[in-house]
């Protein structure tokens, strides 16, 4: 009998099979490291929370920090997938790139575990994504696809020649991320609610026309 059975059995609301216990260990992962940090984080309030046993925390992930791995990991490879469905060799280079701002910004608003998930890898210095195996290869697609565009913008006339696509993605990352992960200062020292929709929506329209901007030839 797997270790998978014998929790099975003693926990019989739990649903039978790897793959379920695994998603579910995942999934409340994410939502604690992403409050509380790897530092922060506890394997059994992860396991209490999955409703998985945390004996299998282990036999999955093997300790706590690959199982921070496995989630930033994770959590890169979502964006990215949804980054190569956003099809933009289809599309006109400036309306491309217009999608490509709006959907970074959006990223970060539309998953809050983003940007704390990232902040508090860097606190670390990346010391965990360094034994990745596939973070490297996961990003190389978006280099290319940004570059792809920036040179059908150049030829068409309508974007300047000598960007980076990387530099370009940093940019228009953080225009993003800046503001997300600094919301709460930054509402304090101007004295607005920058978390109401109507602020977000507001940032999200400058940094779209900022961004553009900035691509156009001089």
């Amino acid at each position: 009998m797997t270790i998978e059975d014998q929790v099975v059995k003693k926990r019989p609301t739990v649903k039978r099979g790897p793959e379920h216990s695994r998603r579910r260990l995942l999934d409340a992962a994410r939502d604690v490291f992403s409050k509380k940090g790897l530092g922060g984080a506890r394997v059994d309030e992860i396991a209490a929370l999955s409703g998985v046993n945390k004996q299998l925390v282990y036999y999955y992930f093997g300790n706590k920090k690959d199982l921070y791995l496995a989630v930033l990991e994770e959590v890169y490879e979502e964006i990215r997938e949804q980054e190569r469905q956003l099809d933009l060799a289809h599309l006109a280079p400036i309306e491309a790139m217009e999608k490509l701002i709006e959907f970074t910004f959006d990223y970060f608003t539309d998953n809050p575990h983003f940007v704390p998930l990232l902040g508090d890898e860097n606190l670390h210095k990346a010391q965990h994504l360094k034994d990745s195996t596939v973070i490297r290869e996961l990003h190389s697609p978006l280099v290319e696809m940004i570059g792809t565009t920036l040179e059908r913008g150049v030829a068409a006339g309508v974007f300047r020649s000598g960007l980076d696509p990387i530099q370009l993605y940093i940019s228009l990352a953080g225009l993003g991320f800046f503001y997300y992960s600094n919301i709460h200062t930054l509402s304090v020292i101007f004295g607005r609610d920058l978390k109401a929709k109507p602020a977000v929506a507001e940032r999200r329209a400058h940094v779209i026309k900022f961004a553009l901007s900035a691509l156009r030839p001089a």
